[in-house]
């Protein structure tokens, strides 16, 4: 017994700061891909997969050939299939992993954040978008307004006609006005612009969405799905106003609380980052020195 105490404070002793941080990471890691697929297929991919593990433990152990044969050959064979068959969802944890905090530093920092003069720009267009959004309130007419941030939306502007215009009242309600060509569409906002109209959005794949939402919403909890885009919806059935933002739609926001919301996204998170952007700097220079 006294030997056995002691062979575990020896190993505890042996412990370097090296090993704990490889202990934090890959913990790290673990939590990070069961908060990535849970509520999803692949949760149900991954208990089925901790399942097989467990019987190819247990054969190996009792030394069960044929079980242990066929499992090794699953294992070998399974692993494309696997990519194969959730590729959907393989690719959103890929997406949500380019999301990290580094983006949060801005270690790859976007034109948005370089230029100073963009504040006064993204303040004045979020005072004319919310107070647009408004109007269109009123007047129950449809609207999907989408304000890129880190995740360039590229691919979603080709689907539409590009505008690059200041936003204005007017602009607003005539892209949206429902004999428009472009008011089924999406509109992108690209560093305080309109920078296109008439775009197709990703339809969610959350099955559990309340029945009540229309094409729209489900078009704005899809490209939030897979980006760090902040959403604004106004309902042509109600002109009920919501935003979607990282999976998630929270809705029947008033006006003041839509504009507070929008600000508190793209300004002050984008402030945030370029403190944190200067601290790491501050702490490169001095490691340099």
């Amino acid at each position: 017994m006294v030997s056995e105490w002691n062979q575990i404070i020896g190993t505890v002793k042996a412990i370097g700061i090296w090993d704990i941080l490889d202990i934090v990471i890959v913990a790290l890691l673990i939590y990070q891909v069961i908060k990535l697929i849970r509520e999803t297929r692949a949760m149900q991919l991954a208990k089925g997969l901790i399942l097989l593990l467990l019987l190819y433990f247990v054969a190996y152990n009792l030394n069960m050939k044929t079980v242990r044969f066929i499992m090794q050959n699953v294992v070998a064979t399974g692993v494309l299939a696997l990519v194969i068959v959730f590729q959907p969802e393989l690719r959103r944890m890929l997406e949500h992993v380019a999301q990290t905090k580094l983006n949060k530093l801005n270690i790859f920092q976007s034109s948005q954040d370089k230029d100073s003069e963009l504040t006064g720009v993204w303040n004045e267009s979020i005072s004319v978008i919310a107070n647009a959004c408004e109007t269109l309130s009123k007047t129950k007419t449809g609207a999907l307004i989408v304000f890129e941030r880190q995740t360039k939306l590229g691919e979603i502007i080709k689907t539409g006609t590009v505008v690059d215009a200041t936003p204005s009242n007017e602009l607003i309600g005539n892209l949206f006005f429902v004999n428009s060509p472009l008011h089924d569409g999406a509109m992108i906002i690209r560093d305080g612009r309109i920078c296109a109209s008439g775009c197709f959005l990703p339809l969610s794949q959350n099955y559990t969405i309340s029945k009540e939402m229309g094409t729209r919403h489900r078009a704005a909890l899809g490209v939030s799905e897979n980006s760090d885009a902040v959403v604004v919806v106004v309902s042509e059935e109600t002109g009920t106003i919501s935003i979607a933002e990282g999976g998630v739609i929270e809705r029947n926001f008033t006006i003041p609380q839509l504009e507070k919301r929008l600000r508190h996204e793209i300004l002050h998170k984008n402030e945030e980052g370029q403190r944190k952007q200067s601290s790491v700097k501050a702490l490169l220079r001095k490691v340099k020195k």
